[in-house]
């Protein structure tokens, strides 16, 4: 029997209103000057395996490289926060063992009491996954406290089929490639450590996000997102 390659897509819809609203609706707030009182701060999440070496690596020599066993021991799951504020140039990675509302809401809640304790209202570019909501707020705190957090962020949500237009996943792929690609990391202390590390050296060398996809862009590039009319 002959096996097909298959290669996986985030294919885009067609003529899809939704898509393209929620498209619009992200790109005009990329667009946006930088406003220390209104930040926009892109948003996302990655689970990662954490896996443990079953032997001691041989280190590297002048003649050989690092020898590591094919073989890995898993270590449970965990779950890393990316936020992002592209025209600051700053970025914060954490890391929890779950993925739940009341992970988020705590996270959220972390940057608005540090970071943005002084900003108005903090816009929220995120992906529309169920528990990046208003709501998530009142599974972790009283209600006084949920509202007053829920008043402080705009939600814009990036369309279904669409994470390609949230920064934060293009950072998330960055840390993915410079921190983590080919190492196995083992324990959740060790995991927060590598990934501060990153979005330390990041930040130092303030590197700003130059968005150029415009709505203009869009209009002639992704003609066929847009119903006919």
């Amino acid at each position: 029997m002959t096996r097909r390659k298959i290669q996986y897509w985030v294919i885009p819809p067609e003529h899809d209103a939704e898509f393209v609203a929620n498209m619009e609706d992200v790109l005009e707030t990329y667009a946006k000057p930088y406003d220390a009182i209104r930040p926009v701060v892109c948003m996302d999440e990655q689970p990662v395996q954490l896996t443990k070496e079953t032997r001691a690596p041989v280190p590297a020599t002048k003649q050989t490289p690092r020898r590591v066993d094919y073989e890995y021991e898993r270590a449970g799951t965990a779950c890393i926060f990316m936020f992002a504020e592209p025209l600051a140039g700053w970025r914060n990675t954490t890391a929890r063992e779950r993925r739940t509302k009341v992970d988020w809401a705590c996270e959220i809640e972390h940057l608005l009491a540090t970071r943005y304790r002084d900003a108005q209202k903090v816009i929220l570019v995120c992906d529309n996954l169920n528990t990046h909501t208003p709501g998530a707020f009142y599974k972790a705190f009283p209600p006084e406290k949920a509202r007053a957090l829920a008043k402080k962020i705009e939600f814009h949500y990036t369309p279904k089929h669409g994470s390609w237009l949230n920064i934060a996943e293009n950072e998330l792929s960055s840390l993915t490639r410079q921190c983590m690609s080919g190492r196995r990391i083992g324990h959740m202390d060790e995991l927060r450590h590598e990934i501060a590390a990153w979005a330390t050296a990041s930040n130092e060398k303030q590197r700003e996000v130059d968005w150029q996809f415009k709505i203009d862009d869009a209009r002639v590039k992704l003609k066929s997102l847009y119903p006919s009319i």
